[in-house]
């Protein structure tokens, strides 16, 4: 095998945290299988290739920018997004078919060319090649989750029980957190406190947005509640682990499907907008008994969390060896 070790392993993204995520998680699942950690290969597509669709990219390999793509080629190739789309399909072609391409997500061309591809059930796309997946990949595991309850503990050993872990994402394509929303979302969270007895553990992201931020951090102010300030270590994996149940807002498959890995109480906070295909996501997990849409109650009750990083690795192992 043309590779750089057994089994040897890369992860091709264009850099962005929640696309990489998928993947290493993916990897790290396959870490007993590979016999050896994953190598991450950043890229970074100059024009015209960056503003192309995959199909049109006439030499995927060169020209890319980042971290360079060259023999020995991988025993697995694990990627996301459009724009590693051709230059893993050209890794398999200049690796004579050896490299096991896995694409997570719908490349939307040249599906038939990947070995596996790891879609959202929700995009209701199927073929030979197709494990469905209830919710997004991700690096949540029971070890992780321990280890960063015991680092961050001291920080919030101050909060009250029920802890409540409070995942605010903001707007994107689909969602608009407005200034209503998030009005909304600081008086029920303060009702958590109030009604409940609850402590808060807040943690946002850029795509919340200082307007927003400068809503909730006053509304809370007299809340027993740590929200981070954005320095220092992230205390999101301590957060999950520490938590009672989550609060997640409805904006990010990914952050909903790393709440659902804990296999606690999961609500989920409505933003303004949406899509069909955030609907068919959201209405799967509740039709599940896994989350329930949040309006300033707290309950408690219990599921089989989803664990779709597990059930793709297995397949990617039982595939590998039909081929290898």
């Amino acid at each position: 095998m043309n590779a750089a070790a057994p089994r040897s392993i890369w992860v091709v993204t264009d850099g962005k945290p929640g696309m990489e995520n998928q993947c290493l998680g993916l990897a790290e699942a396959l870490a007993g299988f590979a016999g050896a950690p994953p190598v991450v290969k950043r890229i970074a597509p100059k024009f015209p290739w960056s503003k192309l669709p995959p199909q049109f990219w006439m030499a995927p390999l060169s020209g890319l920018g980042g971290d360079p793509l060259v023999p020995p080629w991988p025993a697995i190739l694990i990627a996301t997004g459009r724009q590693t789309v051709a230059p893993a399909l050209a890794i398999k072609k200049a690796s004579g078919g050896k490299t096991f391409c896995v694409q997570i997500q719908n490349p939307v061309v040249g599906r038939n060319r990947f070995d596996l591809l790891a879609i959202p059930a929700h995009d209701r796309i199927a073929g030979d090649n197709v494990i469905e997946c209830r919710g997004a990949l991700h690096r949540v595991t029971a070890e992780k989750l321990s280890a960063a309850a015991e680092k961050f503990r001291p920080a919030l050993a101050r909060l009250p029980r029920p802890l409540v872990a409070v995942l605010i994402g903001g707007s994107n394509g689909q969602y608009r957190m407005t200034e209503a929303v998030t009005r909304k979302l600081a008086a029920e969270l303060k009702a958590l406190c109030g009604h409940h007895g609850a402590g808060l553990a807040v943690t946002a992201s850029r795509r919340t947005g200082a307007a927003n931020e400068a809503i909730l951090r006053p509304a809370l102010a007299d809340c027993p509640a740590y929200l981070w300030d954005g320095t220092g270590d992230n205390p999101y994996f301590g957060l999950l682990g520490l938590a009672d149940a989550i609060v997640v807002t409805a904006d990010s498959v990914s952050m909903v499907s790393e709440a659902c890995a804990t296999g606690k109480p999961v609500y989920v906070i409505d933003l303004d907008g949406g899509s069909a295909k955030f609907a068919r996501f959201h209405a799967d997990l509740r039709d599940a008994g896994i989350t329930r849409v949040f309006d300033g109650t707290l309950d408690s009750w219990t599921y089989d969390p989803p664990d779709d990083t597990a059930k793709v690795a297995a397949e990617v192992i039982r595939r590998f060896g039909v081929i290898d």
